[in-house]
């Protein structure tokens, strides 16, 4: 493990380097992750308590509800505190993601496969395209939702391992597709869906005609795909990558090892099985009246979608299998079973720390603090009143500063759609482009906030390569795409405010414009 840091580089550097090495010697004079989320679920508690002293409430805008500001520091909350502890660790989502995800994954890397493959595969492209491709690859993975975060960072690195060049550049690319590029793809995905019928629910409050479809901002998410592509590749290669240096460090056990024997014939069996599962797979999708599609025949959303984490565990699996056999690395199920135990024991440090992020979010929730923050910053900008493209940027940062108290794309959606869709209808402005706005502002700072829960998994992963790195580290790696990705997004929504372009089929900006 090497010990590698990003601030060993002397050379003159220009003023925002300047301002993310600082970024990064405060981020890592704070406490270790665990005892910080710890320290903030305990803030939460007293500001909880504090609220409550003053009644505080809100009336939820979805529902009507009225919400208390609940106290962590009173008997209910104590048994809150006490009862949903265990809950809150074993229920929190991503760790069963994570965790069944790194078996298949880990399975793969521990028998030598992902080794192999990118050696002679991806090695022997062009240099300048696999930082593309990392980006490219890390966005498109939003159709497997949230297993992109888990399986493209992790590629990334190794790829960039493999090429001599340094991991936690890789690492940081694939994350910043995944993460920040989240909610733009070429084909409809599950977030399309989800969003849509949130944003169909508002705009009724208006117009009870309206539909917003999945489809509503597929050519500006079309779009979205090649420039954060291009931006995310070339902030690696020309910012990120040089910041970072030469890598000094060990990697990870096990990746300069020798060539397996068998190993062409193991790739060639990994193919195989990989082509006849999806060959499968697709089998039964195609079967009338198919288990692994909805009731139109569809694939979004379906029980098709709703497991393709399973799929991909299995697929991962299997090819493992079929690689280690034919190389002589798995000769019994005792063997296959000790590599995923193995892989597993990577992640001891990433349970650790979600015992305690598991809880802060939880109390946060409970509280229904960031509820109350939602609804009255949200009220705060209708006040302001601004006006035109002033307005659509006053949203954008407002939702990209809310993300740092709730991070859930959905659930944030459904506490802005009811204030802001109306709202905007009543300006004149479509609720697709109220939603491309909503969108890109959640997408971008996903991978900046504390509460994103996949920052810690990255953490997990940057520690393989560098054991000095945290949460400084973490956050000036991932900053520039951050800062940069909505700057940029920024612009190409204006770009469709002025041009009038249609964010999808028979939609743009303008209601009156809208095609029914």
């Amino acid at each position: 493990m090497g010990g590698f840091s990003l601030t060993d580089k002397t050379e003159k550097k220009g003023v925002f380097q300047k301002f993310l090495d600082v970024v990064e010697r405060v981020g890592n004079k704070l406490p270790d992750p665990f005892a910080l989320f710890l320290g903030l679920a305990f803030l939460i508690i007293v500001i909880s308590w504090a609220f409550s002293l003053f009644d505080a409430s809100v009336i939820h805008p979805g529902n009507g509800e009225e919400l208390p500001i609940n106290s962590l520091i009173s008997g209910e909350g104590l048994q809150f505190i006490l009862t949903s502890m265990l809950d809150n660790f074993t229920g929190f989502a991503p760790l069963g993601l994570v965790l069944s995800m790194m078996l298949g994954i880990g399975l793969a890397e521990k028998v030598g496969l992902l080794d192999y493959a990118i050696r002679k595969t991806i090695l022997k492209s062009p240099p300048f395209l696999v930082t593309y491709t990392v980006v490219f690859v890390g966005i498109m993975g939003n159709l497997a939702s949230d297993a992109a975060a888990v399986i493209i960072p992790p590629l990334g690195a190794l790829v960039f391992y493999k090429l001599g060049r340094h991991p936690l550049a890789g690492l940081a690319a694939g994350f910043a597709g995944a993460g920040a590029g989240f909610t733009a793809n070429l084909f409809i995905a599950g977030t399309d869906v989800l969003l849509s019928g949130i944003s169909t629910e508002a705009a009724r409050l208006i117009d009870d005609t309206i539909v917003i479809t999945p489809v509503d901002n597929w050519y500006f998410n079309i779009i979205s795909v090649f420039m954060l592509t291009i931006i995310g590749g070339l902030l690696t290669s020309r910012f990120v990558e040089p910041r970072l240096g030469e890598y000094k460090g060990e990697g990870i056990e096990g990746e300069d090892s020798e060539e397996l024997p068998n190993a062409k014939k193991g790739l060639i069996a990994a193919i195989v099985t990989g082509v006849v599962y999806w060959a499968v797979i697709i089998a039964v999708i195609l079967l009338p009246n198919s288990p692994l599609t909805n009731e139109e025949g569809g694939i979004i959303p379906s029980p098709f979608i709703d497991g393709i984490v399973p799929i991909i565990l299995i697929f991962f699996i299997l090819i493992g299998i079929a690689f280690g056999i034919t190389t002589g690395k798995i000769k019994s199920t005792k063997d296959a079973t000790y590599y995923m135990t193995e892989s597993i024991k990577d992640m001891a440090g990433y349970i650790v720390l979600v015992f305690a992020i598991a809880q802060f979010i939880a109390y946060f929730n409970w509280s229904n603090l960031g509820t109350w923050l939602a609804v009255n910053g949200a009220e705060f900008l209708e006040s302001v009143e601004f006006t035109g493209i002033g307005l659509i940027i006053g949203y954008v940062i407002f939702t990209a500063l809310l993300n740092f108290l709730i991070t859930s794309g959905s659930a944030k959606w459904a506490i802005e759609a009811p204030i802001f869709v109306p709202m905007f209808m009543q300006l004149g402005y479509d609720p697709a482009f109220t939603q491309a706005a909503y969108r890109i502002a959640d997408s971008s700072i996903n991978i900046i906030t504390p509460l994103f829960p996949y920052m810690v998994i990255i953490l997990a992963f940057m520690k393989r390569y560098d054991k000095n790195a945290s949460i400084g580290t973490y956050m000036s790696l991932m900053l520039p795409y951050s800062l940069v990705f909505l700057l940029a997004w920024i612009i190409l929504l204006g770009v469709f405010y002025f041009t009038g372009l249609p964010l999808g089929p028979g939609v743009s900006t303008f209601l009156e414009d809208r095609v029914q």
